[in-house]
């Protein structure tokens, strides 16, 4: 049985839209990447970019379970000694809603140059309303 690998010109990227509100972050995070990733897809190469666009919108409205709000923290560091700021995810949603979900999605993707490409395919709005409606994208529901 031979392998076969997609044509460039054989994928299709289509776009699709995830109402975030009141679903809990990972369950979201799990279908983007995987979406992103073109993994529904019978024609998925690992090593190529066969996902969709993905909009995830009402990014303010995510839920955490358990007590992650104070618990979980969002580590970074500034290189310097004494420079590692943490936030715990609780005030992150409250600030900067679209970051906690990119990052959650980020995480699950590939950490190389295709990962790097497929998360640029990702568009996260706090609110309901995107600029995204040309592209008549499909409403996906969180199961």
């Amino acid at each position: 049985m031979k392998t076969t690998l997609p044509r460039v010109k054989e994928i299709v990227h289509d776009w699709i839209e995830i109402d975030a509100a009141g679903q809990t972050l990972g369950r979201v995070a799990v279908l983007a990447a995987s979406r992103l990733r073109g993994k529904h897809k019978p024609l998925f190469t690992p090593h190529m970019d066969t996902g969709d666009f993905v909009i995830v919108t009402n990014a303010r409205d995510i839920r955490l379970t358990g007590n992650k709000k104070a618990q979980t923290l969002w580590q970074r560091h500034s290189l310097y000694p004494g420079g590692l700021r943490e936030t715990p995810y609780g005030e992150l949603l409250e600030k900067n809603p679209r970051k906690l979900v990119e990052l959650a999605i980020r995480r699950m993707l590939p950490k190389n140059r295709l990962g790097r490409r497929l998360f640029t395919k990702l568009k996260v709005y706090a609110e309901a309303n995107h600029p995204h409606e040309a592209q008549k994208p499909k409403k996906v529901e969180v199961k």
